[in-house]
Parts: C-alpha cells; sequence; structure tokens
C-alpha cells in the first residue's frame, strides 16, 4: 500500500478589514476580490455577463476566411463533411454547425471516427473511410485538424480544401495548408474556447456576414454549456456568458437529445455546471470511449422525442458499462501503482502506468483519478496486440503536459493537447524509458510545492453567516469549473450537535454546531476517513438542497481535521 501523504490547508481569505463591495454580503466581497474583481463595475460584469458584451467574432484568427469559404460552399451547393472528434466538445461542435448551415438551406453530412479502429482526428484511417463514404470538396475539422499537417496536405494535393475549427496547441512542425485555421491559440485572447464556443463564434459572424432572420443562434446555447463544461476549458470570459445562459436554455431545450437526457438523469432546473458534468457529459461520452461515438452524434440530432429517447436510455446503460470497465482498470492501476511505487516514501514527480488489457477508451478517466488521488502528473496507457500504446495524461497545476511531450518526443509516435490534459501515442518498448523520462522532466519543471497536495480554503466563515439570502447571493459566482472553482470555506470549532449518521455505508451526514448556529452538512465517501475528537475545523463547499418543496442550506464536506488554535 502506498504511504497516506498529508494534505495542507492553504488559507487565502483576505484580511477582514479589506472594505467590502458595496451592496455585496463580506463573504461574496471577499470571494470576489480574490477572483480579480476588485470594483463594484468589475464585480458586476462577472455576476451577470451578457451576450450583448460578446466581442465581434472577428477577431479570432482565420474567421474572415473560414466565413468566405463557408458562403462560397453554400451559394455553390457543395458538399460539405463536418469532421469532429468523438468527445462532448466535438459531437456539439457538429450538431451546432450542421443546425446552422442546414439553416442556410444546406445539408452537409457529420462524419466521426472510431476511437478504437481509426483514433483521434484527422487519421488516414479515418480520412480514407470518410472520403470513401462522402466524398467531400470541403471538409470542416472541429476540435481536431491544428497538428494534421501530414493529413490536410494530402487532401489539398486531392483538391479537397479544409476548415480547421480547433482550440489545440499547434505542433512543432508548423501549421497546415487549410483554407482557414480558426484557432484562438494562434492569437493573443479567447485561449478559453473549446471547439463548441469557437463554433459557435464560427456561426455568429455568418449571421452577422448574411443575416438570417428566422434563425435565433441563442436558443442553442444548451449545446455551448454542454460542450464546454464537459471539455473543462476555463469558465472565464465570454464562457461565463456563454454557459450561463446555455444552462437556461437547458431548462426548455429544442434538443430532443438533450431533453432526452435531462429525463433519464433526472435532473430539474435550475441548473448548474455539474449537471452536465457529472449526468450529461459522462453518457454523451460513454458510446465514444467503448465503441463509436455515432450513438452520442445520433442523439444530439435526432428528430423526434422517440427516437432521442431511445437512444439516451441506451447511452444511459452504456455509461454504467463505461462505469464497470473504468472501476476495474482504475483497481488494477492502483495495484500497479503500489508495486511499483508503493514501498517509497513519495512517488516519484510523474506517474506512469500502462497494460495491454486496459480498453483505451477509459485511460483519460482513470489518468484523472489517479492523478487526483495521488497529486502527480500522470499518464495512463492502454497497448494494443501489436505493442501500440495509446495514453492519456492528467496533470496539476503550474505543470504543463505539453512541455513534458515534447521533452520526451523522441519516445513517441505522436502526442499533443492541453497544458492539463494531453494524449500520446507510444510503442511499448519505449514504455520503461519514457516512465524515467517523464518523472524527470516534471521533477525539474514543477514549481516549489506544486506537487504538494493541499487544500486551498478561500475564506473563513462562522456557521450563523450561512443562510438562504447569502446562498443566492453565492450562487451568482457560478457558473463553476476550471478557471472559477467552486469556493471551498473554512469554519473552525465546530462542534457535533447529535451523533453522525452514515448512509449507503459510505457517506456521513453531519448535524454541526458552532456556538448557537446549526447546519446541516454531509460528507461524500467520509468513511473513508477517520474523524478526529471534536471540536473540528471543516472545509466545505456550499449546497442548495431541496426536498419536497423545502428548500435548505447544506454543507458539503471536503476535509475534516482537529481544530487548531
Amino acid at each position: 500500500m502506498s504511504v497516506k501523504r498529508q494534505i495542507t490547508w492553504v488559507l487565502n481569505d483576505p484580511p477582514q478589514e479589506t472594505t467590502p463591495i458595496p451592496g455585496l454580503p463580506r463573504l461574496l466581497s471577499n470571494l470576489l476580490r480574490q477572483r480579480g474583481h476588485t470594483t463594484p463595475a468589475a464585480a458586476g460584469a462577472f455576476l451577470d455577463p451578457r451576450l450583448g458584451d460578446l466581442s465581434d467574432p472577428f477577431q479570432l484568427p482565420g474567421m474572415n476566411a473560414a466565413v468566405g469559404r463557408l458562403l462560397a460552399a453554400i451559394d455553390a451547393g457543395e458538399k460539405i463533411v463536418l469532421y469532429g472528434d468523438y468527445d462532448v466538445d466535438g459531437v456539439t461542435s457538429i450538431t451546432l454547425l450542421h443546425t446552422v448551415l442546414r439553416a442556410y438551406g444546406i445539408e452537409p453530412h457529420p462524419f466521426l471516427p472510431h476511437r478504437v479502429d481509426e483514433g483521434y482526428g484527422l487519421s488516414a484511417e479515418g480520412l480514407d473511410r470518410c472520403l470513401e463514404e462522402c466524398a467531400p470538396t470541403l471538409l470542416v475539422a472541429v476540435d481536431c485538424g491544428t497538428t494534421s499537417v501530414t493529413e490536410i496536405t494530402a487532401l489539398a494535393e486531392r483538391g479537397i480544401d479544409v476548415i480547421v475549427c480547433d482550440h489545440h496547441e499547434p505542433g512543432t512542425d508548423g501549421l497546415p495548408p487549410c483554407v482557414a485555421l480558426v484557432n484562438p491559440q494562434l492569437g493573443d485572447d479567447f485561449h478559453y474556447l473549446c471547439t463548441v464556443g469557437i463554433v459557435f463564434k464560427l456561426a455568429h459572424a455568418l449571421l452577422k456576414q448574411r443575416p438570417n432572420p428566422l434563425f435565433k443562434l441563442r436558443d442553442y446555447l444548451d449545446l455551448v454549456a454542454v460542450g464546454t463544461v464537459a471539455d473543462i476549458v476555463p469558465l472565464i470570459g465570454e464562457n461565463r456568458a456563454l454557459v450561463r445562459r446555455g444552462l437556461h436554455e437547458l431548462a426548455h431545450t429544442r434538443n430532443h437529445g438533450l431533453a432526452a437526457l435531462r429525463d433519464v438523469t433526472r435532473i430539474s432546473p435550475p441548473f448548474g455546471a455539474s449537471d452536465i458534468g457529472f449526468r450529461i457529459g459522462p453518457r454523451l461520452n460513454a458510446a465514444g470511449r467503448l465503441d463509436t461515438a455515432r450513438e452520442a452524434l445520433d442523439l444530439l440530432m435526432a428528430d423526434s422525442p422517440a427516437m432521442a429517447n431511445r437512444l439516451a436510455e441506451g447511452l444511459d446503460r452504456k455509461n454504467a458499462e463505461r462505469q464497470r470497465v473504468e472501476l476495474r482498470i482504475r483497481e488494477a492501476a492502483e495495484a500497479q501503482f503500489a508495486s511499483e511505487y508503493g514501498s517509497a516514501p513519495d512517488p516519484p514527480a510523474g506517474i506512469v502506468l500502462g497494460s495491454d488489457e486496459w480498453h483505451v477508451g477509459v485511460v483519460g478517466i482513470v489518468a484523472s483519478r489517479i492523478s487526483k488521488r495521488h497529486h502527480r502528473p500522470t499518464f495512463v496507457i492502454a497497448f494494443d496486440e501489436n505493442g501500440l500504446g495509446k495514453g492519456s495524461g492528467r496533470s496539476v497545476e503550474g505543470v504543463s503536459l505539453v512541455d513534458a511531450i515534447h521533452d520526451c518526443r523522441d519516445l513517441l509516435v505522436k502526442g499533443g493537447g492541453h497544458a492539463m490534459a494531453a494524449g500520446i501515442t507510444i510503442e511499448q518498448a519505449a514504455f520503461a524509458e519514457f516512465r524515467t523520462r517523464f518523472a524527470t522532466c516534471v521533477a525539474a519543471a514543477a514549481p516549489p510545492g506544486a506537487l504538494v497536495p493541499k487544500l486551498q480554503l478561500d475564506a473563513t466563515v462562522r456557521l450563523d453567516e450561512l443562510d438562504l439570502p447569502l446562498l443566492a447571493a453565492y450562487e451568482n459566482l457560478e457558473p463553476f469549473g476550471q478557471g472559477n472553482p467552486q469556493p471551498l470555506l473554512m469554519a473552525r470549532g465546530v462542534q457535533l450537535a447529535e451523533e453522525p449518521k452514515i448512509m449507503k455505508e459510505k457517506h456521513y451526514r453531519f448535524r454541526l454546531q458552532q456556538g448557537r448556529a446549526r447546519q446541516d452538512a454531509v460528507y461524500f465517501n467520509g468513511v473513508e476517513h477517520p474523524l478526529p475528537h471534536a471540536p473540528w475545523d471543516i472545509a466545505f463547499t456550499l449546497s442548495r438542497n431541496e426536498f419536497r418543496g423545502r428548500i435548505s442550506l447544506q454543507l458539503l464536506i471536503q476535509g475534516i481535521r482537529a481544530a487548531e488554535k
């Protein structure tokens, strides 16, 4: 077994004498200041993001060329293929762009590669099938293509134009010879957008260039919200307005597939980002992880509630299967970790695990679990029968996987992605050396303290401060996610008002007391952690609890320690 590592509590609470922003509770004012919104105007813009404040879409690199080529294809009635990735960002991007182009009277052909047989992005195998089935004159690559220099060169030689809408970082081989590359990574702004956000911008630009009074783009922001939250991009800048409005649209969506997913997951408004992250997103991803994402795309493009309900129920079953596969592989990965590193007082700076018995479709989820548990950048790799491995990596703040991939480039067949999440292809013969070099690269690049597990506490509060009016103000900080994490609060010297209750043999329900104030709290999976003697310091987030028509404030415990003076 690996040694349990002590978690450091780090308090970022500003001094109590900080002047509050007028009209806001002390807690909300302090939280906004921590996020850089220090004036009433800045705080107001953050708390109430508006679609009317969105920037001109033509500010994105490559947008003029993309709009011009698409309008020419529309006017000529060309055969357009929308070639996308098989994750949620990919299928929502294809669905949105397909909807927009149909509003201009053209029927594009959506295409998804098969994860196992054809791999990610514009692979040779995927393109061969695409050209055979669709014979396009214009191919729009969404959520892929920025690093596909060889593949797009081959398409250009065959007279096929390519537009790339993508948010991945360029590779070291230069840019592909496409007619337009709409990628914010090539400019100075909008780096937080994922592909469905870029497609929204492309649609906005098309509508500005050629207005279509019968098409209202804001009606489809639920697709943008789903793709943006599921892709775990920062919920900052314009993403806040897109996701906030998209969550509102989800309540009365026009999309039969999203409506069916709402039903099968039993979620109800008001919706939060967590409903997408933990309910809708995993089901849309389930099909592509284990087989082909076509069912997810068919669901989002379903033209009847009956078809959508059937597909949603199928994805719900596949998600349950995905969870079983993930659990089996996660347990095997943890066993491998314990075998390789368990006797060491501290694991290496970077973790690499791999097997020829693991399913390639869930290695990203497993890498995320391992990385969070051990607070280390982690790659998990699945090898096929030919010894070719496909791996997925997750990192910790301050350590870029893209930089690590670059430093290990000679050991890899290919690799790329983002600082916090990336993918690689590697031969099994290079696995051992990659494991060693990756750990060395991370150790050299990690800033001081980056590999120490921490609870980053945003503020201290008293239980008597926590009431429904505060909760209502606090919820204006949403949507929470990457770049705008849910605030982690701390209360000191808390007592138990009554004995804890155990739910489903693994969760605690508490009634807590501090002075005369009492609050309900839930500690999910808390039974795994020994409870110290009270009084406690508790780390928690705030939650709205609705039961039989009654709304109450509830604490979601994230950590407990013996109270410190």
